[in-house]
């Protein structure tokens, strides 16, 4: 029997439409681009070939093409008669996925790596801040995704995909000493992995090394595609750092031309997350705001995402509809967010409208209301989805607020309290409340 990289077997007997599956499944695990050419390949050699319809259908979801990968995915279940136990399953959790269930395709991925761990592409959808345990909104995600990669490390060795999601998750929790030399050797053996890329970019960030992250992505993104899933998203990163060292107008010119481009390349909900969070921090560090900016990114949120629903999207529209000044909308939104905690349809809980409504009050100068908002929900900020880098939003805008209203002793608190590791924070005004530390 023919089969995959991982020494799983493929029901296919075609050794073209193989070779055109492993090529693709490598693209989907590094995010490189050419995953879609090479599944139709092996469907081209093998039109019967189940798995490679599936791996079609994730190709197609990963560009926002939801009716194609739904269509895909149904081909792959048609074909499903007569395969293999673990290729059943794997149709099973990808059609979970792409049927929009989230709660069940984590539950049938975790049956499926318990009896085929080395399964990379189910693992993969759960392995990452962006996958289903990532953005579960649930308590202890931050953990609970370390700990779904820990028991799967023994089966991968050294791995280079499975080495770059198993360091991010280790960083993301403070044991950088044991990260470090699983990204670099990921990115050693497979230098075109932009998931190990992405997870150096956030290695860089939580150690506070600057010139590293922007020596490394400056490089790495030279020879990256500009159709790669991942081009706006670490450009958002290397802007971050540009905006860390003060360096704004080259900040500016990497929104323009990568992360909050007209022609975005990429999902479109990598930008609704990258866009307006860089414009947020790019104003508390003491920017002007460009209006420009913010009203094309209400246009596109409004086509692009008109419903609530998804945790990390939501509390990035919740920073558009603050900006946008439109209180009545916001509220509407921020109460169709209470309404699904309710319902008990929102893992997230009552997190995002708390902090949905924060923003909105820091936009309207609010300080008071916005603290007491941030502070009820800061110890569980985790559960907004996203990685630190990420929900560090958070916590500079609690900085901010504490500033404006001259709370300094609460504001040097909260830099005491910090984790070790990213001293840079684009905060205007901070060296107030650092000379009293």
């Amino acid at each position: 029997m023919l089969k995959d990289r991982y020494g799983l077997g493929l029901a296919t007997s075609s050794p073209a439409a193989r070779d055109a599956y492993v090529e693709g499944s490598d693209l989907l695990l590094t995010l490189y681009p050419g995953a879609l050419s090479a599944f139709e390949r092996a469907i081209a050699a093998d039109p019967g070939f189940a798995l490679a319809h599936v791996g079609r259908a994730r190709a197609l979801q990963l560009t926002g093409d939801v009716p194609g990968a739904q269509g895909a995915i149904a081909t792959a279940q048609g074909l499903a008669g007569g395969l293999s136990e673990r290729e059943i399953s794997h149709i099973e959790v990808f059609g979970f996925l792409i049927g929009g269930k989230p709660d069940a395709a984590l539950a049938a991925v975790r049956r499926h790596v318990a009896v085929w761990p080395r399964d990379a592409l189910v693992a993969g959808i759960a392995a990452n801040q962006t996958g289903l345990i990532g953005t579960s909104g649930r308590a202890g995600r931050e953990q609970e995704q370390l700990d779904f990669l820990a028991a799967l490390a023994p089966h991968y060795g050294d791995d280079w995909w499975f080495n770059g999601h198993y360091a991010m998750a280790l960083s993301e929790l403070g044991h950088q000493a044991a990260a470090r030399p699983l990204i670099e050797q990921s990115i050693a053996q497979n230098p075109r992995n932009a998931s190990a890329a992405h997870a150096l970019a956030h290695f860089h960030y939580e150690n506070d090394e600057a010139d590293a992250a922007i020596s490394f992505l400056r490089a790495w993104l030279s020879d990256y595609p500009r159709a790669g899933f991942m081009y706006g998203h670490l450009h958002w990163h290397l802007a971050l750092v540009h905006l860390q060292e003060g360096d704004y107008e080259e900040a500016e010119r990497l929104y323009t031309e990568a992360f909050g481009a007209d022609d975005h390349p990429g999902p479109a909900f990598i930008k609704m997350l990258d866009a307006p969070s860089y414009l947020w921090r790019a104003e508390l560090a003491g920017q002007p705001r460009n209006e420009a900016h913010w009203r094309d990114l209400r246009d596109f949120a409004q086509r692009s995402f008109p419903r609530v629903g998804m945790a990390f999207v939501d509390w990035h529209r919740a920073l558009i509809d603050a900006v946008a000044g439109d209180a009545t909308a916001a509220e509407t939104r921020a109460k169709e967010l209470d309404e699904l905690v309710r319902a008990g349809r929102y893992s997230a809980g009552t997190t995002v409208p708390t902090v949905a409504r924060a923003f909105a009050a820091f936009q309207r100068r609010d300080y008071a209301t916005a603290i007491d908002a941030l502070e009820t929900v800061f110890s569980e900020r985790e559960r907004i989805s996203g990685s630190r880098a990420q929900i560090d939003l958070l916590e500079f805008t609690l900085l901010k607020a504490y500033l404006l209203t001259g709370r300094l002793d609460d504001a040097r608190r909260l830099l005491r309290e910090r984790r070790p590791g990213p001293l840079g924070i684009p905060v205007a005004g901070l060296e107030s409340a650092q000379r009293g530390q």
